[in-house]
């Protein structure tokens, strides 16, 4: 229960209003019927907010489904009233009107609870159900005789309902009031005096009815009394009082009770018929029957407890006398409350999505929970399904829960949640309802992007096409919308350490490498670079991974000879061999290699097949190490020099080749002596040529190549014997005579100087 006090209340034109402040919520009072527009109070400085924090956290009434009839200004932050409200209609007639708002303060999640009770004024009159009541009352009624009259209605209700009758002024008759409580009042006229037909026929008095408002309201029934003649015994009932307990949601014609009376009288004056009294208002005749011959009352209507809880029905007896004669009884009809309504639930869910970084405790969900059975049958436990990372808690107002997180979420494990509410009453058998609300968690950007493959290793092939996609790369990010939106770019070395990284682009948007030059195997075989993808998330956050490239050899490059060389550096050698070598020496050998790889680099030798067909038979060649042997000996006079070329093949596909020419010399060896020319024959015995000359030491005597005393050989090599030694074989010459080795020339010389003089 709240306690509450009164801070001030003010007059506006005919109309109090209060404020009333407690601990948990605030409390007006207004009352009922003023204008549209009309100022209940002023919530923001009651409350304790600024102007401001009603604007940002869109402040706010929660009121089911239909319109509230309050709103709240976020401007001046006051509580207006949205339309005329009629107190009658909202609460009939119960003393106390209070109007319950939720008022809601999101971001974080806050409930304040305003309560606005209704005042009464005194805006209806009282009024009976007839102007004008006839009455028949026998000359013969004794003095205290009791005529029930219906009571005035009055829509008002407390101090402003009927307080007060009054009868016009008559020596006949008194007035009685009974009051029942509830603000009902029922009138009787009792009789002081005895009447007298002969005198006076028609008795004719005013009933007033006079409510409790300052001004009074009051409203007026006539009363007709016609003097009927002698019936002196009224019916009389055989109990002193009816009560009787009635389950609700009887059955229509299910026997409720029964009166009996009887009457002393006989013939007419003896027969007793029922009816209901005349304070018995129209509702109560729609639920219940009365038999007027045997009193059973019955069931006509549907009876339901949290209607109308207890019935007070008055029965008529009467006569059938020609003065008739009544007695009144009231029957009470207590109704017995079954368990036949279920919870209500409702929930005020809001529209915008729980953050998933929301902190434990931010509440979601406003329930409330209300049975119209009472007692056990109306008692309700609330609860939420379980496993959920939600708790269900009881607010300080009665059968009000919030719903609040007990834990932080996770979007990525869980978008969203069906949480299902149960409401259980404490009747037998208990009735259960559920109603099941949606929460969804909202993302933030908590998850950086993630690759598919870290790290990444591609292989292409070289001579690529600039500009062309060589591979791509895929990231992907658990958030979503602008948090998953990931774009892509290439971590590029600030100092330089990587420069291909200038030679490679990535589109941003899907990932794709791109080359912008062509890559070459020989140069460059690996190399390493790092992406990094970032989301759109704020702030953003990004991961990055390292992408290792392979270059894939591709048969580009040819072989590339290197030996022989020639002194240019074309590929051309010449090579000097002896004559009469043995088979299988190295003549020469070709060196060479590929700079591609695998079969791409692996080379076969093989000899042109343009080599002279005298030639081919004399080399063999080695078709993976380039050695060329010879087969058989060379012969000098046969060949002194030949050509041949030599074509180094990679094993690709297509196949690529080069050439290497190799001029080969064959090199003479002394094996032939030489031939003399002249003089013919070189026995002295048989040829003799004799000079008789004058001559002085170092005088040319002759020369071998002279006609007169020739010595001519002839040798056919270009090797290392290019010269003839000549000797003189007669030892007597040696001592007038000097022969030059290595000219064909014979020189005088003599013995004194020991020197050979060439003039």
């Amino acid at each position: 229960m709240s306690y509450f006090h009164v801070l001030s209340c003010w007059l506006v034109k005919y109309h109090w209003l209060c404020v009333i402040r407690a601990a948990a919520q605030v409390r007006y009072a207004i009352s009922e019927e003023v204008r549209e527009g009309t100022a209940v109070g002023n919530i923001a400085k009651d409350l304790g907010l600024d102007k401001i924090t009603l604007k940002e956290r869109g402040y706010r009434i929660v009121y089911g489904s239909t319109e509230p009839p309050f709103r709240l200004n976020n401007d001046d932050g006051n509580l207006y009233v949205n339309r005329k409200i009629d107190r009658e209609e909202v609460c009939d007639r119960n003393k106390v009107c209070v109007i319950d708002l939720k008022t809601v303060l999101e971001n974080p999640l806050q409930v304040h609870y305003v309560a606005v009770e209704i005042l009464d004024v005194n805006d209806h009159s009282p009024s009976f159900p007839e102007n004008e009541k006839m009455l028949e009352i026998s000359e013969s009624a004794l003095p205290g005789a009791r005529f029930q009259l219906q009571a005035a209605r009055d829509a008002d209700s407390g101090s402003l309902s009927v307080q007060l009758y009054k009868l016009s002024h008559n020596e006949h008759f008194r007035l009685e009031v009974k009051d029942r409580g509830e603000d009902r009042k029922t009138p009787s006229l009792v009789l002081q005096k005895p009447l007298d037909r002969e005198t006076v026929m028609t008795h004719v008095l005013l009933l007033t009815a006079i409510d409790g408002g300052k001004p009074p309201r009051s409203g007026n029934m006539t009363i007709i009394v016609d003097v009927s003649d002698v019936n002196d015994n009224p019916p009389v009932f055989t109990q002193d009082s009816y009560n009787v307990e009635l389950k609700e949601n009887s059955a229509v014609g299910t026997t409720v009770i029964q009166v009996n009376a009887t009457d002393v009288d006989g013939g007419s004056n003896g027969e007793v018929v029922y009816s209901f009294g005349n304070d018995v208002d129209a509702r109560v005749r729609t639920r219940f029957d009365l038999n007027p011959v045997t009193g059973v009352i019955t069931v006509a209507g549907n009876i339901d407890f949290e209607e109308r809880s207890r019935y007070e029905i008055d029965i008529q007896a009467s006569d059938k006398g020609a003065a008739t004669l009544t007695t009144d009884k009231t029957v009470i009809i207590n109704i017995v409350d079954l368990n036949d309504n279920a919870p209500e639930i409702e929930v005020t869910s809001f529209s915008h999505a729980l953050r998933e970084d929301s902190k434990p405790g931010t509440t979601v969900a406003l329930i409330s929970v209300k049975d119209s059975d009472s007692g056990l049958n109306g008692k309700v436990m609330c609860y939420i399904s379980q496993g959920l990372p939600f708790l269900l808690t009881p607010s300080l107002q009665n059968s009000m829960y919030t719903i609040a997180t007990k834990m932080l979420l996770d979007r990525e494990h869980q978008s969203q949640y069906n949480i299902t509410i149960i409401a259980k009453d404490a009747g037998e058998p208990p009735l259960t309802s559920e109603k099941t609300i949606n929460i969804v968690v909202s993302d933030v950007n908590d998850n950086s992007p993630e690759f598919s493959q870290k790290p990444y290793t591609f292989y292409i092939s070289e001579n690529n096409n600039p500009g062309a996609t060589i591979f791509s790369l895929t990231a992907s990010d658990r958030d979503e919308d602008n948090n998953a939106h990931i774009s892509y770019q290439i971590l590029r070395n600030r100092g330089g350490e990587n420069p291909l990284t200038s030679s490679l682009n990535v589109n941003s948007e899907n990932g794709d490498i791109v080359a912008l030059k062509s890559f070459d195997f020989e140069t460059v075989k690996t190399f390493q670079f790092h992406v990094v993808a970032t989301d759109s998330g704020t702030p953003s956050l990004s991961s990055n991974v390292t992408v290792n490239v392979f270059i894939l050899d591709q048969n580009d490059t040819p072989p590339v000879i290197l030996y022989p060389l020639s002194s240019n550096g074309s590929a051309e050698g010449v090579e000097e061999i002896p004559r009469n070598v043995n088979a299988g020496h190295l003549v020469t050998k070709v060196r060479a290699y590929d700079p591609d790889i695998g079969y791409n680099g692996w080379l076969l030798f093989s000899l042109n097949g343009n080599v002279d067909s005298k030639f081919s038979s004399f080399l063999n060649i080695n078709s993976e190490n380039g050695d060329i042997v010879a087969l058989k000996s060379f012969d000098f006079e046969t060949v002194k020099t030949f050509q041949f070329h030599v074509v180094a093949t990679d094993s690709g596909t297509p196949s690529l080749s080069s050439n290497v020419t190799v001029n080969v010399f064959i090199l003479d060896q002394n094996d032939t002596p030489p031939v003399i020319l002249y003089p013919l024959n070189l026995q002295w015995q048989k040829n003799k040529h004799f000079y008789h000359l004058n001559v002085c030491a170092g005088h040319l005597l002759f020369s071998c190549r002279e006609r007169m005393g020739r010595m001519v050989s002839v040798q056919c090599k270009k090797s290392a014997f290019p010269y003839l030694v000549l000797t003189a074989l007669a030892v007597r010459l040696l001592t007038t005579f000097s022969l030059r080795q290595w000219q064909d020339r014979l020189y005088a010389c003599s013995r004194k100087r020991e020197v050979c003089s060439n003039f």
